[in-house]
């Protein structure tokens, strides 16, 4: 692969990373990902403000998750094409006016339109990992990810109680202004700092997209490593939709107080470089069980809440804070395998295994308002815990899928 560095070409044989450049990648990765995020605490400010029905207040979130899923998709795979510095750069151009375009819009359609785009500048994050698993040597590379992807989960669990601070101390158009800023700011930054990757030429975008049908049949890591984390993440996505609704029904907690509660999840982000070494030791395969077990039990954890008493409360904390380890370290150990695949194949392996796994967290979504609906928080909870059992009978059965196993095609 003809790779071209600067302003250190030196930077790709180094031992690893320099640790400047490792916590200015992780910064960078969690005020992206955080975009995805602001608006969640924010629906109900929002749709007055714009005139939104109730039915159609949804859409203020799920304009943003369709514009991130269609970026994984057609975009985050332009990594293996585009040279990556100018790539995620451009994608973050993109960010930053479709953020200033959420805080100056005064018409659903406007607003709708920015929440799509923002979703689709999200993905640049999808591009940076990768680029750091290239940057990476081998012996480090699960660290280095790791590392990365700590400020990654920091930024997804701080987005909402963040968005709801601003929020009650500026107003909701404060939260989109600040982003904008700061990915204005990290656009210029990165551009200065990161050295170039410049994928080998190949094929065409269509070729490209294309050749996206053949990595999802034919890679067996990929195909595994997705569903299992799908399975995990949409148990998480369940948890995540749900407990607002216990917190305020049971224990009468205000937003605030629920967004205090959300800071629980934080403690999860120590799992991502934990997980990184243990993958860079060969311990993937028990990494990948515990994993499942840990999410599994944290669901069954989190029904003692239903008591609405103190110990109730402590119970809901430590499902938080296991759920979000048990998922934050399997999520890196996927990424860790799929990325010692061929390195010509990261964008797109990498963006099929976020597409399939965000649809999980969809599903898990769903799941959580329906399951709290018909039988409350028990059902909930069963269903939750159900669904990283199913990912470890998978995993039982077969568990070399824990494994890099043969190569993309």
């Amino acid at each position: 692969m003809n790779m071209t560095y600067a302003p250190r070409a030196a930077v790709r044989q180094a031992a690893t990373l320099p640790p400047w450049l490792t916590l200015l990648l992780a910064t960078a990765a969690g005020l992206i990902a955080a975009n995805v995020y602001y608006a969640q605490p924010l629906v109900g400010a929002i749709s007055a403000a714009l005139g939104m029905s109730p039915q159609a207040t949804g859409l203020i979130v799920t304009m943003t998750q369709i514009g991130y899923g269609a970026g994984l998709l057609l975009v985050v795979p332009l990594g293996d094409l585009v040279e990556n510095r100018r790539l995620i750069v451009i994608i973050l151009a993109i960010a930053t006016l479709a953020l200033i375009g959420a805080a100056v819009s005064s018409h659903v359609a406007g607003f709708l339109t920015a929440a799509l785009l923002i979703g689709v500048g999200a993905v640049a994050v999808q591009v940076l990992v990768p680029y750091v698993a290239h940057l990476a040597p081998e012996q480090a590379r699960g660290r280095v990810v790791g590392n990365v992807m700590s400020g990654l989960m920091l930024g997804i669990m701080l987005a909402r109680p963040a968005a709801s601070v601003v929020a009650d101390l500026w107003s909701w158009h404060g939260v989109f202004v600040i982003s904008a800023v700061l990915m204005a700011g990290l656009a210029v930054v990165l551009r200065l700092a990161l050295p170039k990757r410049q994928p080998a030429p190949g094929l065409s975008y269509i070729a490209l997209l294309a050749s996206m049908v053949r990595l999802a049949l034919h890679t067996p890591v990929l195909q595994r490593r997705a569903l299992y984390q799908a399975c995990l993440f949409g148990a998480f996505s369940l948890f995540w939709t749900t407990v607002p609704l216990l917190l305020a029904d049971t224990f009468g907690m205000s937003q605030r107080g629920i967004a205090l509660f959300a800071l629980a999840g934080v403690a999860g982000a120590i799992a991502a470089p934990l997980a990184g070494r243990a993958a860079d030791r060969g311990w993937s395969k028990a990494g990948t069980g515990v994993a499942m077990i840990t999410v599994s039990l944290s669901l069954l954890l989190g029904w003692f809440g239903l008591s609405g008493s103190y110990a109730g409360l402590a119970a809901l904390v430590a499902a938080a804070v296991l759920l979000d380890f048990g998922v934050t370290g399997h999520f890196v150990l996927g990424q860790r395998a799929i990325f010692s695949l061929p390195a010509a194949y990261r964008g797109r392996l990498n963006g099929l295994y976020m597409a399939t796994f965000f649809t999980g967290g969809a599903i898990g979504s769903a799941l959580g308002g329906w399951t709290y609906a018909e039988g409350g928080w028990p059902l909930s909870m069963a269903v939750g815990a159900a669904l990283p059992l199913l990912a470890f009978v998978g995993y039982l059965v077969n568990p070399s899928a824990a494994e890099v196993e043969g190569s993309a095609p």
